[in-house]
């Protein structure tokens, strides 16, 4: 009997135990103690989180001792309790990871770490969605701002003290480095117009840097280039061209470079404006990238307009222009300015001025550089000058030049080559001499058989051989040459082909 007392008490204390030990340690998953709610930053759960991400027993249940001793291995309850805890943790970091706190981190939760889950897969969308949404958010309210300001600026841009113009300026200035607001206030003629007129009677420099910041700013749109060119800005840019602020200067020939590129009516405004009076003496500037734009402008503003061809040469262009060929080796500038000296080359009263000034030998510089359009540019250039040029002296080292391009396959590099030669050839007894020495009979032999039917090519080689083969004291040495490199044959052929009538005046003296 006491066996059996003794056993049903036994069986008591085990039955406590066991329920001791199963509330401790799974009651978790049974009554959802350790379910996170939906707002993480409250802390009413029974499962205390650490930042480490594991979670922490309640005080009931460490006291009767269920709980995992140090240095044991988890129980899987124990990594789905931590799972669940940080599951929003993952979310979060995928989509909102500055709230995280510094060294806090979610649980990888994929057996292959070398795949993503699915949550690191939506990470980038959603970062990408929050982030236009943000800007979405910003950009509306930059355009409510600007909208409810630009009237009252509008007013104080034409205020009679210059304190106020000159502060109005400058917050007018801060409203364009956004693009919401930069939008409105292309939308206010008023504003465009309250602009150019304080830039025309600013007293302060800073007054007239913000102004032409602003509508610096503007011309990047059609919608601002067109807001400036009704607002009279042409002739007030104009004017800042004699600005001695260099900043000044650069907002107002890069406005005036956009409004020449993309608004129509822009090149005769810049010209009645007196704009190439300003723009030629800023050729004396040291900046590479001003020049580049300021070279732009002039080619811009000269090309077909033989009235503007002839103010750039009162004013000293040509000098200007060849001093930069001469002296820099910035390529985009070296292209621009070189596109300006062949818009002039065809004017016959720019054409000396530009051979005097030693355009010939300026340009000969760059005809062995790796810039392609530079060199062509060059080659036309000196193609168109060449005529001008046969009394020139100092011209060695191109006319070597010119006879190691007359090898190349390019129909326009032999088309200029050969065109270059003849003009310099022409009753010069020191260049003819140069030449045959150098090997130009042999290469403009070889030029004339590569060109075929092409005239253009044909029609100048031959002409120089005609040069070449007479009147120097190297004649004799050329007429052989020749011979020898099978020259007559080839010319007898053209001679077979009546349409090529230059081609058969060309070969009468040789």
């Amino acid at each position: 009997m006491m066996s059996m007392q003794m056993s049903e008490a036994d069986s008591v204390v085990k039955v406590a135990e066991w329920q001791q030990t199963y509330y401790a340690s799974d009651s978790g998953i049974q009554s959802g103690a350790t379910t996170v709610r939906d707002d993480e930053s409250s802390t009413e759960y029974s499962g205390r989180k650490n930042y480490s991400g594991s979670t922490t027993a309640p005080a009931s249940a460490s006291a009767g001792g269920g709980n995992t001793a140090a240095g044991e291995p988890k129980s899987p309850t124990d990594f789905d309790a931590q799972y669940s805890l940080t599951r929003a943790q993952r979310v979060r970091a995928a989509m909102f990871p500055e709230t995280l706190v510094e060294g806090e981190a979610a649980m990888p939760v994929q057996s292959d770490p070398t795949q993503q889950s699915n949550v690191q897969r939506l990470a980038e969308p959603s970062q990408l969605l929050k982030t236009a949404i943000v800007h979405l958010i910003n950009y509306q309210d930059d355009a409510e701002l600007a909208t409810r300001a630009v009237p009252e600026l509008t007013k104080l841009l034409a205020d009679d003290d210059p304190v106020v113009v000159n502060k109005a300026a400058m917050i007018v200035n801060q409203l364009t480095r956004k693009e919401a607001s930069r939008r409105v206030l292309v939308q206010s003629p008023a504003m465009v117009g309250a602009v150019v007129r304080a830039m025309t009677t600013a007293v302060d420099m800073e007054t007239a840097r913000y102004t032409a910041s602003v509508l610096h700013s503007l011309s990047h749109q059609r919608e601002g280039l067109l807001a400036i060119f009704k607002s009279g800005g042409i002739p007030a840019l104009v004017r800042m061209l004699s600005s001695p602020v260099e900043s000044v200067l650069f907002y107002a020939i890069t406005t005036l470079h956009n409004l020449l590129l993309h608004q129509e009516g822009s090149k005769m405004a810049v010209r009645l404006a007196d704009g190439l009076q300003r723009m030629v003496p800023l050729l004396k500037k040291s900046n590479p990238k001003f020049l580049a734009i300021t070279t732009d402008c002039l080619q811009l503003l000269s090309y077909g307009n033989q009235e503007s061809k002839l103010i750039i040469l009162a004013n000293g262009g040509p000098e200007g222009l060849v001093f930069i060929m001469r002296n820099y080796n910035y390529e985009k500038l070296l292209w621009t300015t070189s596109r300006v000296l062949k818009v002039l080359s065809v004017c016959p009263s720019n054409k000396p001025a530009i051979v005097e000034a030693g355009g010939m030998q300026a340009l000969g510089q760059h005809l062995t550089g790796s810039s392609q359009r530079l060199i062509q540019n060059c080659l036309w250039t000196l193609r168109n000058l060449s005529d001008a040029a046969t009394k020139q002296e100092g011209l060695d080292g191109l006319l070597q030049i010119l006879v190691t391009q007359l090898g190349s396959d390019d129909v326009n590099m032999l088309t200029c080559a050969t065109g270059i030669l003849s003009n310099l050839t022409c009753n010069n007894s020191r260049n003819k001499t140069l030449v045959t020495q150098y090997g130009g009979v042999e290469a403009l032999i070889h030029a004339v058989l590569r060109a075929g039917e092409k005239e253009d090519v044909a029609e100048p080689a031959v002409c120089a051989l005609r040069h070449l083969t007479s009147r120097h004291q190297d004649a004799e040495l050329a007429q052989n040459a020749v011979r020898v490199h099978y020259g007559i044959p080839a010319i007898v052929k053209l001679l077979g082909q009546p349409h090529y009538w230059p081609v058969v005046k060309a070969n009468w003296t040789l």
